[in-house]
């Protein structure tokens, strides 16, 4: 077999910090190993910040910040030498509709030093959205 040793961690803790703000904070990590049998690895990470406040019963705003780096292309293959490395903000607001169902209204910018994104059929540094989401839960 020629399967290579390939590992993750996902480390995060989460803190309320009163009735209405609460915080997570993440540090995702990989390696895997260059070749079966080598001592050499490639990494990638992926750390994350998240503000929730709690406005009232059905009504919460988010905002996220976060940073992923896989130079080597290891999750995310590029054609640029520093290969894959990204900023990205967001911020949302969610509304529970009801009991079982919550709408989600977010804004999200992801934003690097390289081309990385096609907007309008040409490569660009940044890439925006803006989503409308429902979920329920049973």
């Amino acid at each position: 077999s020629l399967r290579k040793m390939r590992y993750f961690h996902n480390f995060y803790a989460i803190v309320q910090c009163n009735s209405h703000l609460g915080l997570t904070l993440g540090f995702d990590f990989g390696a895997e190993q260059a070749a079966k049998g080598s001592r050499d690895y490639h990494t990638w990470i992926a750390p994350i910040a998240i503000a929730k406040y709690q406005i009232n019963s059905s009504v919460a705003l988010g905002l996220r910040a976060e940073y992923y780096q896989d130079k080597s292309g290891v999750i995310i293959t590029t054609d640029f030498p520093g290969g894959f490395q990204t900023w990205g903000a967001s911020g949302n607001l969610d509304v529970a509709l009801t009991k079982h169902l919550l709408c989600r209204l977010e804004y999200r910018l992801l934003s690097s030093k390289e081309a990385l994104y096609i907007s309008n059929g040409k490569p660009g540094k940044q890439n925006q959205m803006i989503a409308l989401a429902f979920a329920a839960n049973f």
